[in-house]
This record gives structure tokens, sequence and C-alpha cells, in this order.
């Protein structure tokens, strides 16, 4: 990973801040030889739609493309997500799986059809990324494939018919008609969505008429080796849950569950992606956080049908959702990405951990130029987000065992919200390092941290940092990124704990060993 000049003297002015400053003092006890759950890698996982220029110029561009490529496929995005080892990728939506024919999307692209995407502004789709262009993608990135089929407007036949034409090894109509096309060897499904946001763009139905039809689906796309997702709740629809799970008969292995960060809570007026208050700020964490609770109230009504927890929460859409970038086409959602957006992020991460007993995934919104997006593009030009980084650095816990741990931090407070200043996670991997995230959510003051790793002594410390000078520090296209990891020193062992010296708005990963 490049580590600029400029980047490092900005971490250590940062942590050199004047005196005048009151400093946050904070403490974590880790339980370093406890046992957690494993932190599932696809809990680190993707999501790509057919939405603005998240895939048409986005990841695919085509083979006759002057932009650098590989078979159709940007090359500088394809190095950036191998580089990320993205572990699953969600596709082909989002709204628009409940609006999409699959068969429109395969055979020689000259001759597919030009199809209208409802969802999103309405754009014509040439389909020229369909079934074959998403398997190669994902086998060119080394990540697992997560398909969502169309309920809303499909058929479970047109469903099992699809799932037959790219899994099957038979000389069934469908495995012929893959061939004919040009491949010959089945591709591995290993997730299946049943359905989208049923209770909105998927079908605008409630949950006692969806639970039937994900029984119905899952009767015939039961296959071994394949995830069932039964399309979940938005937020705190606890009742969703309720009763999508009563009417399980045994096929189903797990239920999405939505969740986006709107500073305002408002979806008409969501709040800047720049340019935004202190109060922005602390809104947007405080929402956030509100997503540790879903999941545990979630997690309540899933006990009740699965007391052994073998079935898994999704979190399949999360991120951050602001007003589209100015002079940008407001469907394509389009939003500037910060350092917010990288310390909102980490925040997520540590949710997920604590409840990975129960959540086996989570899919950001999105992978490429749409919402809390991973990667920017416009034309030949490219650039990675924050966002991107904070993935990147929170890399070695992807397999990893959560460490039991208690916090005690004081409060950040700006305008109507507050929330705790510093939030911790740690892990232990399979060759016994212990991996460690902090966040320092208060925009003005440096952190202390102590830390307790109870006997654990790791001689070796390695870290990163990732901070800048404003809130609303990006990576914009075609300049000098504001926002880069650089290496951390403000780690030491004092008196048998591990003293962390963190600066304002930033996120660390230490690793000891």
């Amino acid at each position: 990973m490049k580590l600029t000049v400029k980047a490092a003297l900005l971490a250590m002015v940062a942590l050199t801040a004047s005196p005048a400053l009151a400093e946050i003092r904070a403490s974590a006890s880790v339980n370093s030889t406890g046992t957690g759950p494993v932190i599932r890698p696809e809990i680190y996982g993707q999501f790509a739609e057919h939405l603005g220029t998240g895939i048409d110029g986005g990841i695919w561009v085509g083979e006759n493309s002057s932009i650098p490529n590989v078979r159709g496929y940007r090359r500088d995005v394809v190095d950036a997500l191998k580089a990320l080892k993205v572990p699953v990728v969600r596709w082909p939506g989002g709204c628009f799986a409940d609006i999409y024919r699959w068969r429109d999307g395969i055979g020689p692209r000259a001759q597919r059809p030009v199809t209208l995407n409802m969802w999103w502004g309405n754009t014509e789709e040439n389909n020229h990324f369909g079934t074959h262009e998403f398997f190669d993608f994902a086998e060119l990135i080394g990540a697992k494939t997560y398909l969502n089929v169309n309920v809303g407007t499909g058929t479970a036949g047109e469903a099992r018919e699809w799932l037959e034409y790219i899994t099957s090894p038979s000389n069934s109509s469908m495995a012929k008609l893959r061939r004919a096309n040009g491949r010959d060897k089945p591709w591995k499904v290993d997730y299946v969505g049943i359905g989208n946001e049923m209770w909105g763009c998927g079908a605008n139905i409630t949950a006692s008429d969806f639970a039937p039809m994900a029984r119905q689906y899952s009767t015939f796309l039961n296959e071994k080796g394949v995830t069932l997702i039964a399309g979940g709740a938005s937020g705190d629809d606890y009742d969703w849950t309720e009763k999508v799970l009563a009417g399980k008969r045994g096929e189903l292995d797990a239920i999405s569950l939505h969740y986006y960060t709107l500073p305002t809570g408002n979806w008409d007026k969501k709040g800047p992606a720049v340019g935004f208050t202190e109060a922005d700020w602390a809104a947007t964490f405080a929402r956030t956080r509100r997503l540790d609770t879903y999941i545990a109230e979630h997690d309540k009504r899933m006990d009740a049908v699965d007391p052994e927890q073998k079935l898994g929460l999704m979190v399949a859409e999360w991120g951050t959702w602001y007003d589209a970038t100015p002079g940008t086409n407001t469907a394509f959602l389009q939003q500037e990405n910060t350092l917010r957006d990288a310390l909102i992020a980490a925040t997520n991460f540590h949710i997920f951990h604590r409840h990975a007993d129960r959540v086996h995934m989570a899919n950001i919104a999105q992978m490429v130029n749409v919402l809390q997006a991973m990667i920017l593009t416009n034309g030949p030009q490219m650039s990675l987000t924050p966002t991107y980084h904070a993935f990147m650095m929170y890399q070695p816990f992807q397999g990893a065992t959560a460490l039991p741990l208690e916090v005690s931090s004081p409060e950040f407070r700006a305008g109507a919200d507050s929330v705790p200043a510093v939030d911790v996670t740690a892990a232990r991997d399979k060759a016994g390092a212990v991996h460690v995230g902090l966040v320092n959510v208060d925009p003005d003051e440096n952190a202390t941290l102590e830390l307790d790793l109870g006997a654990f002594r790791g001689r070796r410390i390695e870290g990163l940092v990732l901070t800048a000078s404003k809130m609303d520090a990006q990576n914009r296209l075609g300049a000098r990124p504001e926002v880069t990891p650089v290496r951390f020193n403000g780690a030491s062992w004092s008196g048998g704990k591990l003293r962390v010296r963190m600066p304002a708005k930033s996120l660390v990963r230490l690793t000891l060993r």
C-alpha cells in the first residue's frame, strides 16, 4: 500500500495537536484468550446493481473500449477489487432484480434486447452485462456469487431454469443453451436471494403475502451447496422477520436485512455528502449505530424459530445515503465519499463483528459509482474512496475469531445527538495474532485508549491510521488523494497494558504478534 508523505505528516500533526484541546480518555478490556464467533469473510461483501454507472462504465466498458480492460472489464477496477479480496458480490439488484429477465442477458451481445430500467431513471439497458459477464467477473476477482432472482415480475419456474442454466453439468436444454453461448463448465452459485425489497419495489406486498412465495421459490431452488436467502425487512420492521420465518419449512437458510444511514432520517432531504456540520456528523454516526439494536432485535425473533442459530441474517444492503451530487442524474445515486464514510464503514464492521454469530454476510451498497462506493470512475479516470481504504485496513478480520470485550468511552455530542467517542473491536486470527480496530469519531479531540489484553503480549505492533485535516476530505477523480492509510506508531506497552494515542476523526487498525 502506498504511503504518501503528505498523509504521514498529517497523521503526525494530528497526534501532536494543540495542548489547549482536551484529550479523550477511554479504556477497553479484551478477553484475548476467549472464544467468540468466527467473523465470516462474507461480512465484507459487495453489491453491484444495474443502476446509473455502477456496472456500465464502472465495471464494464466492453472489449472495444479505449479504456484498458480485461475482456471488457475495466482493468483498473479489476485490479483494485482483487487487491481488496472481495469475498462475495450480490447481483443484479436491488430493485432491478425484480424486473430483470435473465434471458435478456445471454447470447451474442449485439442481439440482446434493449430494455427499460423503470426503477432507476427509466434508462435503456443494453444487457451487455448479463449472466456470463457476471460469473466471469466474479471468477476474475476471486469472489463468491450471490444471485438475486426475480420474484416481483418473474416466476419460480423462470428462477429454476436460470439456476439450471448456470449450474447444471447435464445435457438438459438449459445446460446445452449455456454451452451454446460459450460456457461449457457450470459456474458455482453460492447464494440465492429470493426477492429483494418485497415490501417496496419488489412487489409492495405484506409479509403474510410473501411468506408462502418464499416457501414456493425455495422449494424449486433448493440445490446442494446453495444458501437460500428470503427477502427480509428494512430497519426495525421486526414483524416482517417474524411472519416470514413463522412459515419456514426448512428450505430457507437465511433472511436479509436492509438498512441505510441517512443523516437526517428524511428520505426527501437526506443531507449533504460534503460541506456538512459537526451536528450532521454526529447525527450520521448516531443513526448508523441504530443498526446494532436492529440486528439484536431481529436476532431475538430468529432465536424463537432457530435457537441453535443456524439461520443467517444477511445485511444485504447497508451504507450511507446522501443527497445526490449536484449536477448529476438523481436517479443514478451518485454521491461523494469522504473520511466520514470510512469511519461509518468501520463502525458498521464493529457492529457486524459483535453479532457475528448471527450475521453471516453483509453487502455494502454499492461497489462502484453508486451510494457509498468503493471506487469512483469517470471515463478513463478512477479513484479509490476512503471507504475502500477502510475495507482494505480491515482485511485481517476476515475469518478471524471475534474476541469478547468491554469499552468505556465518553460521549461525543453535537447538535441533538451523542455517540461514544471511541469504539473498539478485536479478533484473533488462525496464526494467533490479535487484530484491533479503533474508531475515534470526535472530529476535534485526540483520544488516548488504555487497552487491557490480559496475559497477551504482542512483541511486535503493526499499525495503520486513516485520518485527514477535514471531516469531508475525499479522494477526487484526477486529484491527489486526501484520505489514504499511513503507518501508525502511536501504540506502546505501558504497565502491562497497550496505550494507544489516536488522532481526532480517525480509524486505526493494530496487529499484535
